[in-house]
């Protein structure tokens, strides 16, 4: 059996832990700097507000019904999500973290006998040592404990628990579900499915293997026999590493400032580079875009781009900041403001099977950047993101967090005090009676 935890509304379940008087209240959180809401309380969602919305349509809607809004606080977020990840670990011998809110528990060497009682104990641990509420689906496979848990989230809010050990719970479960919530269904398939008359993952169920096979191809076919309860597909341990690796934000207001642009585009390379170190990986192809503001009304909108490659692959921030700045420099243009950039890099490798030059030689300064950006990398883990940079990158441009909560569990200056006249909320406490 396995299990799929995931996290109820995550980031909305993050800012409620440290505000309490929040519960109840509809609650969304905004995209980097500000534009779009990429997550909703339950009672947002009852409210009809959409996902990834911009915020400036909704503004009214916001206000009428006091909805609580936060600037994302990803320090907060990534920080309490470890944390549950590192309970859940106490509660099964092998752990798959599928995603910031979510992980499998493989659970087949475990001799439970009451896996009810279980998911209640794991429930409840889960919310008294981190705070955050969690729905739990357990079925013989990784794609149908997709389906339990959405079934529990669905159609069971107060107990969040859904197990499939039958063909009748499975069926259920299976029924309830829209074919496009199916694990690995996306948009061409679920109209290629209803074009054939299969609109829940039941109908998806009685379709012949070879039908599956002729039209969703292996992949459909392993999705099938997981959804009839045979394991296709078992726990990931380690995150394979990423293939491409992409940094890109959109400005609050568009600008056509080279320094600050400069500026965002040497801190995105910079980034580039720390998460190829992170991965073990280099990269040979770095790929930069500028795109002007959709909503001009002067000119239509422009994308300029300008792809580099790099005779030796490379995860050296100084090198790929360099390169960044160059193809910047190419295709940059006074007479436009930009409101997005991005840079991407590609042509990754394992650091240990980098195709060198033949003629290279051993370079005594790349050298000592190797050993800068070790300790760089070592300084900011330890005092937080970018605290250590390259001067480039500057300290001019941020982005728009206007509603950001403080960062509880990862600044000291943040932590959440109480003492005699106020609590953690900053509210002043009754007075102390006063003794005879």
């Amino acid at each position: 059996m396995y299990a799929l935890i995931d996290c109820n509304n995550f980031y909305a379940s993050c800012e409620r832990v440290f505000q309490p008087q929040l519960e109840k209240r509809p609650i969304v959180v905004l995209s980097n700097n500000d534009g779009c809401i990429i997550a909703r309380s339950n009672e947002a969602k009852v409210l009809g507000i959409p996902m990834g919305i911009p915020v400036f349509q909704v503004e009214a809607l916001l206000r009428q019904y006091q909805v609580k809004v936060f600037s994302s606080n990803y320090a907060l977020y990534g920080d309490l999500s470890h944390r549950v990840m590192q309970s859940l670990q106490a509660f099964a011998p092998a752990m798959e973290v599928y995603s910031i809110d979510e992980a499998f528990l493989d659970l087949r060497k475990i001799p439970f006998y009451d896996l009810e009682k279980w998911a209640q104990t794991l429930k409840q641990n889960i919310q008294q040592w981190t705070g955050i509420p969690i729905s739990i689906g357990i079925a013989p496979t990784k794609t149908l404990a997709k389906i339990a848990n959405r079934y529990a989230k669905a159609f069971l809010p107060s107990e969040g628990i859904f197990i499939i050990e039958d063909d009748p719970t499975a069926e259920i479960a299976l029924a309830a579900t829209p074919i496009e919530d199916v694990w690995g269904i996306g948009r061409r398939y679920k109209r290629l499915l209803h074009s054939h008359q299969i609109f829940n993952a039941f109908q998806l169920v009685q379709a012949p293997e070879s039908w599956i096979q002729k039209h969703l191809k292996v992949v459909g076919l392993r999705m099938l026999r997981e959804l009839r309860g045979e394991v296709c597909y078992g726990l990931t341990l380690e995150p394979h590493p990423k293939k491409g690796i992409c940094v890109s934000r959109s400005f609050r207001q568009a600008t056509s400032h080279f320094g600050t642009i400069q500026e965002v585009v040497s801190t995105f390379a910079a980034r580039c580079g720390e998460k190829l170190r992170k991965q073990k990986s280099c990269a040979n192809l770095l790929y930069l875009f500028l795109f002007t503001n959709a909503y001009q009304d002067a000119s239509p909108p422009q994308m300029y781009s300008k792809v580099i490659y790099l005779p030796v692959a490379t995860h050296n921030s100084f090198e790929l900041v360099k390169m960044a700045l160059t193809a910047l420099d190419l295709i940059f243009k006074e007479e436009y403001r930009y409101k997005k950039v991005g840079i991407m890099v590609t042509g990754i490798t394992p650091e240990s099977h980098v195709q060198t030059s033949l003629f290279d030689k051993p370079d005594p300064q790349h050298l000592n950047q190797k050993r800068v950006l070790k300790a760089v990398d070592a300084l900011n883990r330890k005092l937080g993101r970018d605290k250590i940079r390259i001067a480039i990158q500057g300290y001019g441009w941020q982005p728009s967090q206007a509603h950001r909560s403080p960062c509880y569990t990862t600044r000291w200056e943040d932590i959440p005090t109480i003492d005699e006249r106020r609590d953690f909320r900053g509210k002043p406490l009754s007075p102390r009676p006063h003794k005879d």
